[in-house]
């Protein structure tokens, strides 16, 4: 559980997760035990969609429907993040208005944060990490980037990210700015598909844009983010009707 100071600045940094952190206030939850990610559901009645809803996230990326699916453009500045630990996760919250435009539609950057193993899988393989990156419209609409991160090469803003984690709940300030593009892969090839948060509440708000290409990382990194958070995935949602693009 995040204290009332990780709360209170997670907030301020995606208004849009008012719902969602209120509701971790009122209900613990967890991945794993008697509050599990099995449970969520029953926990508290704000996060029924877990439970009930239709469309889930994450899923399993196979059987993609080809199309000609228009790029993400992404327009992050370098920034001197916050770097949190919230009980969950490690998350940098966002303040210099980062933007990301699909199609007509403009989203501003709130945060991103970090899943081992990936939440989503690809072919039916979970990957090392999977990154998030959480961007909103003042109407409640999120737009999340999804990025698989494998072991490699060392990836200096990843590097830079896990440096400076905190080992416990609080919140460390980076001492240069980092340069989040570079955390996205070369290959902009994805898959898009309507889902949800995948925390409680489970809203069911999100356009979803995961990579299919993984971007390597040192697995000296992805083995400090895991002494912090050996596990912090939920398990894959069914699809059901709907549509899942790759282009």
């Amino acid at each position: 559980m995040q204290n009332r100071r990780s709360f209170v600045s997670g907030l301020l940094a995606c208004p849009l997760c008012a719902a969602a952190a209120r509701a971790e206030v009122a209900a613990h939850w967890s991945y794993e035990g008697a509050d599990g990610a099995e449970k969520w559901g029953a926990i508290d009645p704000t996060y029924r969609a877990c439970a009930v809803g239709g469309e889930q996230s994450p899923i399993n990326l196979e059987g993609a429907v080809s199309a000609s699916v228009e790029r993400p453009r992404i327009a992050w500045p370098p920034e001197v993040y916050a770097i949190v630990n919230n009980g969950h996760t490690i998350q940098a919250n966002a303040q210099l208005g980062g933007r990301l435009t699909l199609g007509k539609e403009t989203y501003e950057l709130k945060q991103f944060h970090f899943h081992t193993p990936s939440e989503h899988a690809l072919n039916g393989a979970r990957l090392a990490m999977e990154a998030h990156f959480v961007h909103a419209q003042p109407g409640g609409r999120l737009a999340v980037i999804g990025v698989f991160l494998v072991p490699g090469a060392a990836n200096a803003a990843f590097a830079q990210l896990m440096k400076n984690a905190p080992a416990t709940a609080g919140e460390a300030k980076l001492t240069a700015p980092l340069d989040a593009a570079r955390l996205l892969p070369n290959n902009r090839a994805l898959y898009r598909y309507e889902g949800s948060l995948t925390t409680p509440p489970c809203a069911e708000v999100v356009d979803w844009n995961v990579f299919a290409t993984p971007v390597p990382v040192a697995q000296a990194d992805i083995d400090a983010f895991k002494k912090i958070f050996p596990m912090n995935a939920r398990p894959l949602q069914p699809v059901n009707r709907r549509f899942l693009l790759k282009g």
